[in-house]
C-alpha cells in the first residue's frame, strides 16, 4: 500500500503573501462578496448588467476565482501525495516533463501559460506520477510570480521526498507581457531550481537534454 504524505505544503516553503484571516470566510461567503464587487467594477466600466450576456458574469467570475483559478490559496485543497516503496531499486533520475502550467500573474491578474519539467533521483520511495502534476497545479492555482512558483514546487518535493535531489524548470508565456504594455507575443520566461545532485553539471545537463528532446 502506498504511504500518503501529510506535509503542510504551505508551512515548509516560500509562502504566497496572504493575510492572517484569509480563511475566516467560507467559500460561499467569498463568492458572494466577489460577485458584489465585480458587478461594481463592470458598472464603473460602463457595462449594462441587464444584458442577458452580462447579467451572470459577476457570479461566474466569483465562482471561477474561488473554486478554480485561485483554489490553490486554500490549504484545504492541498493534494495528498502518494509515496511508493522503490522496490526496484531504481537509482537514475525520474523525469516528468511538459506538465501543463496555467497560472495567473499577481501583478495584473492575467494568465501565465507554459510547461513545468520536474526531475528527482529516487531514494527509498517514489512519488505517484500524477501527484507531481497535482502538486504543480496546487501552487499554480493562485496569483503567482514564476520565480516563487519554481521554488515552491522544488521545496515541496524536497520536503516530501526527504532529500535534495530535485530539479524544476519552468518555461512560460506571460500575458501581462503579451496582451498589454510592450505587447510582445514572442518572448518566453525560463526559471530553474537545482539542488542536491542536480547541482552537478553532468547530472544537470542530462536532465536538460531529456527536457529538450521531443
Amino acid at each position: 500500500m502506498p504511504e500518503t504524505s501529510n506535509i503542510d505544503l504551505d508551512k515548509t516553503i516560500i509562502n504566497t503573501p496572504i493575510h492572517d484571516d484569509a480563511f475566516e470566510l467560507s467559500d460561499m461567503e467569498k463568492i458572494n462578496k466577489i460577485e458584489h464587487h465585480f458587478a461594481k467594477i463592470m458598472q464603473i466600466l460602463g457595462l449594462d448588467l441587464n444584458d442577458d450576456s452580462l447579467c451572470e458574469t459577476p457570479n461566474r467570475v466569483a465562482k471561477m476565482f474561488v473554486k478554480e483559478i485561485f483554489s490553490g490559496l486554500n490549504p484545504n485543497n492541498n493534494p495528498e501525495i502518494s509515496l511508493f516503496e522503490n522496490k526496484y531499486g531504481y537509482k537514475r533520475m525520474l523525469i516528468e516533463k511538459d506538465i501543463t502550467l496555467y497560472s495567473n500573474c499577481e501583478h495584473h491578474f492575467v494568465p501565465i501559460i507554459g510547461k513545468v519539467h520536474v526531475a528527482y533521483i529516487p531514494g527509498k520511495q517514489v512519488i505517484g506520477l500524477s501527484k507531481i502534476n497535482r502538486l504543480v497545479q496546487y501552487y499554480a492555482k493562485r496569483p503567482q510570480v514564476q520565480e516563487r512558483l519554481t521554488i515552491q514546487i522544488s521545496e515541496a518535493l524536497k520536503e516530501i521526498l526527504q532529500h535534495d535531489d530535485v530539479a524544476v524548470l519552468i518555461e512560460a508565456d506571460h500575458l501581462c507581457v503579451a496582451s498589454r504594455g510592450i505587447n510582445d507575443t514572442n518572448s518566453k520566461t525560463f526559471t530553474a531550481e537545482y539542488s542536491g545532485q542536480f547541482e552537478n553539471d553532468i547530472v544537470r545537463q542530462e536532465f536538460l537534454l531529456h527536457v529538450q528532446n521531443k
